[in-house]
């Protein structure tokens, strides 16, 4: 789940956090902590996963409360079930890796009762619900499909659900719009039945060890990437001491995998790293950034630093 485009994210968001520390945050607890940031970026995933299930579950409490008030209508005393029958929503619970990975952590929506009262609301309320209800039965393809529907245009464009992880972690609200992906994903996975649809934390080793490897590149090259910034910053329009330090940063990284990773072709690096300005710097970083990197990777292919298209 955790693939390299989230830890390109973080090794920026750690170097930064490093950078504007001082002496503060030695390399090594820089390293621990990006470690932390990847866990927890796991651990979103599974929270959202998790808040189809509690809100499944919150609705059917609703369900039952009003059967039993003191004088039910004949609405309250013969609800519609659809929503709390979810096949999904079942073979998400059953799934042996997510309830394994629940059991150990102690996560739940549960405290949170007010979000989740209002986002029950919206989510009944919304064109997925009422289209969804339309239909008579449960179909493992249908319930599938509106959970994606619901997770995609109801739950994940939420500002309050941005506010409230942001409380939780300072680290889950940028997280969210790619951990809202693999969710997506996931979704997808139990659709075709797939076998294993939760997926791992991280698809191999290589990837397991490519942040802090990446990250302790960043900081052995910084003064040596700095100086190939310096060197292609087109002094007619920009003063070398006014970049931004994102912009710096984030080229330092990139130019770091360039460097060090032959295997990982220089434009997809490229590509990652201009996506990353244009989200975390200005909006011309993008295209200004692409300038720099593509004369710094010029010389390096030209000075024998790089052997790699």
């Amino acid at each position: 789940m955790i693939n390299r485009i989230l830890i390109r994210i973080k090794v920026v968001q750690m170097l930064y956090s490093y950078m504007v520390s001082g002496n503060s945050l030695s390399v090594r607890d820089a390293k621990k902590e990006l470690s932390k940031s990847l866990e927890l970026g796991y651990e979103l995933y599974h929270y959202l996963l998790l808040l189809i299930v509690e809100l499944t579950e919150l609705h059917a409490d609703r369900l039952e409360q009003a059967k039993n008030k003191f004088l039910p209508t004949e609405e309250e005393l013969n609800p519609n079930t659809k929503l709390i029958d979810n096949l999904f929503v079942k073979a998400l619970m059953e799934d042996a890796d997510f309830r394994s990975y629940i059991d150990e952590k102690p996560i739940t929506w549960r405290d949170d009762d007010i979000f989740m009262k209002l986002m029950l609301d919206r989510v009944l309320r919304s064109e997925e619900y009422a289209q969804y209800i339309d239909s008579e039965g449960n179909d493992f393809e249908e319930d599938c499909v509106f959970w994606h529907s619901v997770m995609k245009n109801v739950i994940l464009p939420d500002e309050e659900l941005s506010d409230i992880l942001e409380s939780k972690s300072v680290y889950w609200n940028d997280d969210l719009y790619t951990v809202g992906s693999f969710v997506l994903k996931t979704i997808k996975k139990f659709e075709a039945k797939e076998q294993y649809p939760i997926m791992a934390k991280f698809r191999n080793e290589d990837d397991e060890s490519f942040g802090p490897a990446l990250f302790g590149y960043a900081i052995d090259e910084r003064e040596y990437c700095n100086s190939l910034i310096n060197r292609y910053v087109n002094t007619a329009n920009w003063d070398v001491d006014r970049i931004a330090l994102m912009d710096r940063l984030i080229m330092t990284v990139a130019l770091s995998e360039i460097i060090h990773y032959p295997s990982i072709p220089t434009r997809v690096t490229l590509n990652e790293y201009i996506e990353i300005a244009k989200y975390y710097s200005t909006p011309k970083s993008g295209q200004y950034i692409n300038g720099i990197l593509n004369s710094a990777v010029n010389y390096l292919k030209s000075s024998g630093r790089i052997n790699k298209e």
